[in-house]
């Protein structure tokens, strides 16, 4: 077992009192190969400020990898560990750190030890993208979860039967995920809100410089109308429409029946307002679908086609090209070879 008996409690200026301790509440950070630093760290700080502010133990934490090796994060940093995951106890909240689809492409070891610990009453939850590891193992049915929106549309093709959120964490019971970045930080502060009240999470929440939004709990991206720079609620409601439906892509004369608006309005307002028609803004977007699909996840180019709306694979391939500048058979190429690379 990891020694967790003297958690960091460390001297600060600021100072805000809490009742007392009755336990500590001690967490592990699993680290995945690749695993982004920006969450990992945004989920880390609030327990230490938290400890800081309050002088007290109220959270311990411990750094784990599958084998107690260093592990190197997305940016290309190494980060040394406390030891393996084999020495996180049921008591301990597990948390598994990655960056991208792959998940850090965790052992099935690991995967059934993510199993067990919360079969076995452990809480558990995934950062970044975490969630994978945590769908791998089984563990996601029934479950409300996020990971970073970027690999939504991958996750939802590698794993039909599972909905990710597009919130920014998500807290279900034992379990809890969030889409990294700064979500990391939201989801510890929601954490420190329900352990110590409201008044204790806005005071991290400052230290962190951060707004309290945690509670919020606001979406992952911006919202459509601050990106389109529109108020209108039906050129808002097109793109949504157009988000929802990359496989099956809607005509426009359907598009402009479910808002209410002739084509030719809604030809004026996406030119006043991103300066391309519709036609073409969809297009885009299912071509975005599409390199997300490339690079995330092992699909055929003739799946990742269909799959983004496409019914000629060479009409999508010239497509892409004017998007993009390189054919998809290049990107796919090249994903693959450091994929094989990397095994």
């Amino acid at each position: 077992m990891l020694d967790m008996t003297e958690p960091l409690v460390p001297l600060g200026a600021a100072h805000y009192p809490v009742g007392e301790v009755q336990k500590t509440k001690s967490y592990a950070f699993l680290l995945l190969r690749d695993f982004t630093l920006l969450a990992f760290s945004a989920a880390i700080e609030p327990l230490r400020i938290a400890n800081q502010l309050s002088q007290k133990p109220l959270y311990s934490w411990s750094v784990v990898s599958e084998d107690g090796h260093p592990v190197r994060c997305s940016s290309g940093v190494e980060i040394a560990v406390d030891g393996s995951l084999q020495s996180v106890g049921r008591d301990t909240v597990l948390l598994a750190c990655s960056g991208n689809l792959k998940g850090g492409n965790p052992s099935k070891s690991t995967l059934a030890f993510l199993h067990r610990h919360f079969r076995t009453g452990g809480e558990i939850g995934g950062i970044c993208t975490g969630a994978v590891a945590l769908a791998q193992a089984g563990l996601l049915d029934g479950r409300a979860f996020t990971l970073h929106w970027e690999c939504h549309p991958g996750f939802v093709e590698i794993f039909p039967r599972l909905a990710p959120s597009k919130r920014r964490f998500e807290i279900d019971g034992r379990f809890m995920t969030c889409g990294g970045g700064a979500a990391a930080a939201d989801m510890a502060i929601s954490i420190i809100r329900k352990d110590h009240g409201n008044a204790f999470a806005t005071i991290v929440a400052d230290m962190c410089l951060l707004r309290d939004d945690a509670g919020a709990n606001l979406s992952q991206r911006t919202s459509v109308g601050t990106i389109l720079q529109t108020r209108n609620p039906g050129l808002i409601e097109i793109v949504k429409l157009m988000t929802d439906n990359i496989e099956t892509p809607l005509s426009m004369d359907e598009l402009a029946r479910a808002v209410g608006y002739s084509t030719r309005h809604i030809e004026r307002q996406f030119r006043l307002c991103v300066a391309e028609t519709p036609t073409r803004f969809y297009q885009n977007l299912r071509l975005d679908f599409a390199r997300s699909l490339i690079t995330e996840t092992n699909l055929t180019l003739f799946e990742i086609a269909a799959a983004s709306g496409f019914n000629s694979k060479s009409y999508f391939a010239k497509a892409y090209s004017r998007r993009f500048g390189s054919p998809p058979s290049r990107v796919h190429h090249h994903r693959r070879r450091r994929a094989y690379q990397s095994a």
